[in-house]
C-alpha cells in the first residue's frame, strides 16, 4: 500500500475559520465555516481538501482524496516516462596517444 503524502490538509486538519468551498466539478459553493463545509463533504461521503491555503479566504475542495492522490501519482509517473535520460560518456586520452588510437576513440564516441 502506498503512503499518502501529506501535501494537503484534509477534513479535521483544516484550522481556518472560513473557507471558499468548491466541488470536484468546479462548482462554487461560496464562503462558509469549516464546520459547514465538513458537514457537506460528509453528507456526500467525500473529503474536504485544502488546496489554496494562502488565498483569502483559503480555498477548499470537496473531493475523494484517495482518488486525487492516485491521479497525481499517475501524472508524475507519466511525466517521468517522458523525461529523456542523459548518459554521459567518458573517454580518457593521455598526452602521448597515437593518432590511430585517437581516431578509434572518436569513432566509438560518435557511434554511441
Amino acid at each position: 500500500m502506498n503512503v499518502i503524502n501529506k501535501e494537503h490538509l484534509i477534513n479535521e486538519e483544516i484550522r481556518a475559520k472560513e473557507l471558499r468551498v468548491v466541488t470536484a466539478d468546479g462548482e462554487q459553493l461560496g464562503i462558509m465555516t469549516t464546520k459547514q463545509a465538513l458537514e457537506i463533504a460528509e453528507a456526500r461521503q467525500l473529503d474536504l481538501v485544502l488546496i489554496a491555503p494562502k488565498a483569502e479566504p483559503p480555498v477548499a475542495k470537496i473531493m475523494d482524496y484517495g482518488k486525487f492522490v492516485y491521479e497525481q501519482q499517475k501524472k508524475e509517473k507519466e511525466a517521468k516516462k517522458k523525461q529523456k535520460q542523459i548518459t554521459v560518456k567518458e573517454v580518457r586520452i593521455t598526452p602521448n596517444i597515437e593518432e590511430h588510437d585517437l581516431n578509434v576513440k572518436a569513432k566509438m564516441l560518435k557511434s554511441s
